[in-house]
């Protein structure tokens, strides 16, 4: 009985053992190999860099001669293979003018090699997938050791699994720093998707508070790409180790050798100087839009779809409705009456321009300052959404002008139509007349025979009440 007892006993805790010694080796090897996969996630060869460069359209190699080389982009390749440390990154620019093709271009350089870039998104779920998906980071989300304790690694938030990638990518790059003397790069793309409320902003002040003492003690380079404004007002208020770097539309001859490289690219022609010159006055120097003009058969109709597009995008959001505007729209025509406020305003200081082309660097958009706009407009809280919808922008030296060339021809087109600036006129007058009946008060009087009358009076209290009296005349026997 006692020997069967001793047996059974010796068995259990030989078995107790074996399984603790199992998890611990599981749980330890799990923890090693986690950060051995974050570390694969920067060596050269990253896909994400291949998929992101064919999207993108950035050359190979044997294509080169097709790339567009920028000022911005000495400072970028700096940047990217780590000769530039100490900071971190704000690169703001409007939609389409080669932000994301210039970090492409230079990870391409390097091989992608200590490199990581993801696409933000507006739903902090998504954004913490995409996060892990660059890092090669799982969440514990195939942690077998979940299934022993009553609460697992992801009972938690998207904000928290964030966090806890941040940590492991941390001591990854105290590894890397040891070994190669130089910082990781992790790049968040269109950093403006992500929503501009409490979620948001404490998505940013999670990520700009690593992105500030990473920067500090050369572990990691953050860079941020983006292109709405607002980004740059919310880590602005924290910043101290921040660089903003600011891309805009090329200038007239890089735009034309540009045009001309593209035109190379995709039908082997040459194209005639002053078509290139008429296209470059048409549209600018967008690279989106020279590259949309060099694919077409007929670039300069296709300059004037791009002029259309912006256009009907413009007046879709903008249009006002007159003095017939009926009150249930008002508060959509307060923003549309400022928008084309603004629009008739820049179009206006173009007129009194000195200059507004300029052979050399092309076009000279007007522009306010962003507390005059705000002025003009009468409503502080209205451009900053225009600047998300690009119909104007906001530049990173607070400057406010049309998003584009094709958008500022079409603000001309607009004010130049016969009768626009009495019906903005009317419109504005009727959104005065609405908002003055909203702040009057109708009395109606009853009961008044004819001599009656009313005696109001406001006699001394507290509550600043009012009386009102009804005096009858007398009845006549």
């Amino acid at each position: 009985m006692g020997e069967t007892a001793a047996t059974t006993l010796a068995s259990v805790l030989v078995l107790g053992i074996g399984f603790a010694g199992a998890g611990y080796v599981y749980h330890k090897s799990y923890k090693y190999l986690q950060l051995k996969k974050i570390e694969n996630a920067f060596e050269p060869g990253d896909p994400v860099l291949v998929l992101a460069a064919v999207g993108k359209d950035v050359p190979a190699p044997p294509n080169a001669q097709h790339w567009v080389m920028r000022e911005e982009q000495a400072k970028i390749d700096a940047i990217i293979d780590g000769t530039t440390k100490g900071h971190y990154h704000l690169i703001m620019g409007e939609k389409g003018c080669g932000k994301s093709s210039m970090l492409l271009e230079a990870m391409r350089k390097i091989d992608g090699e200590g490199c990581a870039m993801f696409e933000a998104h507006a739903d902090l779920e998504i954004f913490r997938i995409r996060l892990g998906k660059a890092l090669d980071y799982e969440f514990h989300e195939d942690y077998i050791g979940g299934y022993f304790s009553e609460r697992g690694p992801r009972d938690t938030t998207a904000l928290l699994d964030i966090e806890r990638a941040m940590n492991k990518l941390e001591k990854v790059a105290l590894l890397h720093r040891a070994r190669k003397d130089k910082p990781l790069i992790l790049i968040i793309n269109q950093t403006h998707l992500i929503r501009d409320d409490e979620d948001g902003k404490d998505l940013l002040e999670l990520l700009q508070q690593r992105a500030e003492s990473w920067a500090a003690a050369n572990l990691v380079t953050m860079i941020f790409n983006t292109d709405d404004y607002w980004v740059y007002e919310r880590l602005k208020q924290l910043a101290t180790r921040m660089e903003v770097m600011s891309v805009s539309d090329l200038p007239k001859a890089q735009a034309i050798t540009a045009l001309q490289k593209y035109r190379q690219r995709y039908f082997s022609e040459e194209v005639d100087h002053s078509i290139l010159e008429e296209v470059y006055d048409r549209i600018g120097g967008r690279l989106s839009f020279l590259n949309r003009v060099a694919k077409s058969h007929n670039m300069l109709a296709t300059c004037d779809r791009i002029k259309e597009i912006e256009k009907t995008w413009f007046l879709n959001q903008c249009w006002i409705l007159g003095s017939e505007m009926d009150d249930d729209v008002m508060d959509q025509q307060k923003w549309a009456s400022a928008a084309m406020v603004l629009a008739l305003a820049l179009v206006d200081k173009e007129e009194d321009m000195e200059l507004t082309y300029d052979p050399e660097r092309g076009h000279v958009l007007p522009w306010y300052p962003m507390h005059k706009a705000q002025e003009i407009m009468t409503r502080a809280d209205f451009i900053r959404e225009m600047d998300r919808l690009n119909l104007f922008t906001i530049t990173s030296t607070a400057q406010v002008r049309a998003s584009s060339v094709p958008m500022h021809r079409a603000f001309k087109e607009i004010c130049a139509e016969p009768g626009f600036r009495q019906f903005l006129q009317d419109t504005l007058e009727r959104i005065a007349a609405i908002e003055s009946l909203g702040r009057t008060r109708e009395l109606v009087a009853k009961d008044l025979v004819l001599g009656g009358k009313y005696r109001i009076s406001k006699p001394f209290s507290f509550d600043n009440r009012v009386e009102v009296k009804l005096d009858q005349p007398e009845d006549k026997d």
